[in-house]
């Protein structure tokens, strides 16, 4: 394994996350209090919270969150959950346990940093891009010409973050199916599921399409609560499952008891905590059409399909890395410029920003940001 590279991402989040005055680049959805979070209990859970205690918990993951986490998925059991510290030590455990130095994997691009760095510390690694003059298509032809005799896996990230957009239902079955015949582990992040803007177009879990595939999710993004820090991956191969466990005793060892239960109370009020976050996505985006639409002659703007952020085009002679330093700067409001985004595996556009859509109140965050538009003009 060779050295991992600074995260581009949580470096500059590490300056600007809890300085900037407005954070309209969130990529979670609007947060619940403790108090709100536990009115969703039922009485066995809101017992088990009054009457924890702080030793360690199975490695596993609870089982009774096993139990409401498989409840999500049409084939997968309790037993083919495993929950981890997060949806970031999900993925690098499971790179670590699908990949040796000898092996191949293909990446879709843009993507979340680590979805690339972790796999190219370990092998070789082949990206494909999905297209921005296509409205972010990927093409699955394309992903399949690159598959080698030694690929081991095929990463995917829908509702992707950053661009917002989905595949459609025909292409990843059929993704799943290519990777299931050649014996190819399809990784697929699935941490904005549920929160598509038209249900209908909403993907089949991997995990429910091949006995090979693995499901990644976590209460961070779609169900907006970060702070628990729970996230799993549902895999139904034992072996692989296994593997993982014996990883994770390398890292966390064990989740956190309290998060544990949080996570089982968000888990099983899922469809109401849905319901809520795509009514604030619902409010937030006329407002951001509206903004984008004052000021057409700097941006190009494609709301999200899915999830809770959308990655618009900069137009501004000054580069977008300028001008979202100086709006930080000078007006408090964060976004994160495309450099963040950039691929050591293809090409990505150099005029691209982030915004969230996710979180409540939004509008002095896009006050702030007009008022500098306009001055700036």
């Amino acid at each position: 394994m060779t050295r991992l590279p600074d995260f581009r991402l949580e470096t500059y989040f590490s300056r600007w996350e809890f300085a900037a005055r407005h954070h309209l680049t969130a990529s979670d959805a609007q947060t619940l209090t403790l108090g709100e979070l536990l009115e969703l209990a039922d009485r066995d859970d809101r017992a088990a919270w009054e009457t924890m205690s702080f030793g360690y918990t199975e490695t596993f993951g609870d089982p009774a969150l096993r139990q409401a986490i498989s409840e999500m998925y049409s084939t997968a059991t309790a037993d083919d959950v495993i929950c981890f510290a997060g949806a970031e030590e999900a993925l690098f455990l499971a790179m670590q346990v699908l990949l040796d130095r000898d092996d191949h994997a293909i990446v879709i691009t843009p993507n979340y940093q680590a979805a690339e760095t972790v796999p190219l510390s370990i092998c070789q690694v082949t990206g494909v891009a999905l297209d921005p003059a296509d409205d972010w298509r990927l093409d699955i032809g394309r992903v399949i010409a690159q598959i080698r005799p030694n690929t081991r896996v095929i990463s995917v990230n829908f509702p992707n973050n950053p661009t917002g957009k989905l595949l459609p239902v025909e292409d990843f079955g059929r993704l799943a199916r290519v990777c299931d015949d050649r014996g190819i582990h399809l990784f697929s992040d699935e941490v904005y599921r549920g929160l598509e803007t038209d249900p209908t177009r909403t993907l089949p879990q991997a995990a429910d399409l091949s006995p090979l595939a693995l499901s990644l999710n976590v209460t961070s993004k779609a169900l907006g609560l970060p702070g628990l820090r729970i996230g799993w991956l549902t895999c139904r191969d034992r072996e692989v499952r296994s593997r993982l466990e014996r990883a994770k005793h390398y890292t966390t060892i064990c989740n956190a008891a309290p998060s544990e239960i949080l996570a089982r109370i968000a888990i099983k009020a899922r469809d109401r905590i849905l319901r809520r976050n795509r009514a604030i996505i619902a409010a937030n985006l006329p407002l951001v059409d509206d903004f984008f639409t004052e000021f057409d002659e700097l941006f190009r703007w494609q709301p999200p399909d899915g999830g809770c952020v959308a990655y618009p085009r900069y137009l501004g002679a000054d580069g977008v890395e300028d001008f979202c330093r100086r709006l930080v700067n000078e007006a408090g409001v964060l976004l994160l410029p495309a450099s963040i985004y950039r691929s050591e595996l293809t090409e990505t556009p150099a005029d691209r920003f982030r915004i969230g859509v996710g979180r409540m109140n939004p509008e002095p965050g896009l006050e702030a940001f007009g008022h500098w538009v306009r001055k700036k003009s």
